[in-house]
């Protein structure tokens, strides 16, 4: 029997507090060493762009696709497509609109506050081409959408989102929780990803989004300074307790279970994420004395700051760069070559450009 949206009990009327005092100040504590690891990094946009790319793989994931994060960044460096079965790069295509929505939901954070609008928008970029083209992108349902094995009906729906004529006052409260004064602003974070889930607002794209919704709240309060925070991982790891946990507050009316989960959750990845956020500065610390040393080349930096943007990139791409002349591009190119910094995936065929891949940095961010 399907479970339906819990009317007139959002925001919770009762927490336990006492059942999740043990996890909020490790949880807090957590995030704020990863806060203090990402103000150490001096360009994240670019040095952590694989994190990005990673996140929105898994986020996706969670939803159904199978695409690979090596996959997803040949794609981009192919840029043609051959070699890929239309399935696989539909799949593709879902994962580079989420990480095209998630830098545009930033870009608006620096004039907006986070509000529909932001909520929208994001929406309509990440529904943009591909499957979702078609299902309303940037609008809230205007008919009724349930969550269940594929093909069933509403009565063997496994949940049933509220009903579309109630979303956008659903919506308004939603949006005035995002700026209320609560206990704990994880615990607010938590009961604010819960409820999206729940309204269920588009017609596709929720899950996604709700989880996108994670790193700009963490940033829209200021939790952490750069809107990078990627926790799909715990929830991908953790797929049927995370989906169990989210039904059981409509079932059940367990708001408190569940906030203990997103705890976990948000202390997991922050932990996981400071790690993974030091070894790639580490990564790049090395390899700026080692690429300086290797090329004796005032462009060498420049050439560092793309590969950690493009792990995987055509030897093209990158000797049109205007910032590196193209003929001491294509010596810094041979140069990380023969020392093993880059590994050929595709040597030059006639018009075809050779591929290359920085590895270590994939090995780091994919493990």
């Amino acid at each position: 029997m399907a479970v339906h949206y819990h009317y007139n009990k959002f925001p919770p009327s009762q927490i336990n507090w006492q059942k999740m005092i043990p996890l909020l100040g490790p949880a807090n504590a957590a995030l704020a060493r990863y806060d203090g690891s990402l103000i150490a990094i001096p360009n994240p946009a670019v040095l952590l762009s694989p994190l990005t790319t990673r996140e929105a793989v898994l986020s996706s994931r969670i939803e159904g696709t199978q695409a690979t994060m090596g996959e997803v960044l040949e794609y981009e460096a192919e840029s043609d497509g051959k070699g890929f079965s239309q399935e696989k790069e539909a799949d593709i295509h879902e994962i580079l609109n989420y990480r095209k929505a998630i830098r545009h939901a930033v870009d608006l954070l620096e004039e907006l506050p986070l509000c529909q609008r932001v909520i929208k928008e994001t929406h309509r970029i990440l529904l943009s081409s591909g499957r979702g083209r078609g299902k309303a992108p940037g609008e809230y349902r205007r008919i009724p959408n349930w969550i269940g094995p594929p093909g069933c009906t509403i009565e063997q729906a496994r949940f049933v989102p509220i009903s579309a004529d109630k979303i956008p006052e659903a919506m308004d409260q939603w949006e005035a929780y995002i700026h209320s004064e609560t206990p704990d602003r994880l615990v607010q974070l938590a009961i604010l990803h819960a409820e999206f889930e729940a309204l269920h607002p588009f017609l596709d794209g929720n899950g996604r989004l709700g989880r996108m919704l994670v790193p700009l709240f963490l940033h829209h309060v200021g939790l952490i300074h750069t809107p990078m925070f990627y926790i799909s991982a715990f929830f991908e790891q953790h797929r049927d307790e995370y989906y169990e946990r989210l039904l059981a507050i409509s079932r059940d009316d367990d708001w408190t279970g569940w906030c203990e989960f997103f705890l976990k959750a948000i202390m997991a990845q922050a932990i996981e994420n400071q790690q993974k956020t030091a070894d790639i500065l580490d990564l790049y610390e090395r390899k700026k004395t080692e690429v300086l040393d290797l090329t004796h080349s005032q462009y060498a930096i420049h050439a560092l700051d793309f590969l950690f943007a493009h792990p995987f990139f055509k030897s093209t791409d990158f000797s049109n760069k205007e910032e590196i002349p193209t003929p001491t591009a294509k010596r810094i190119i041979t140069a990380l070559r023969s020392q093993g910094i880059l590994r050929t995936i595709r040597e030059a065929s006639g018009r075809r450009p050779a591929i290359y891949a920085f590895e270590e940095l994939i090995e780091i961010t994919d493990r």
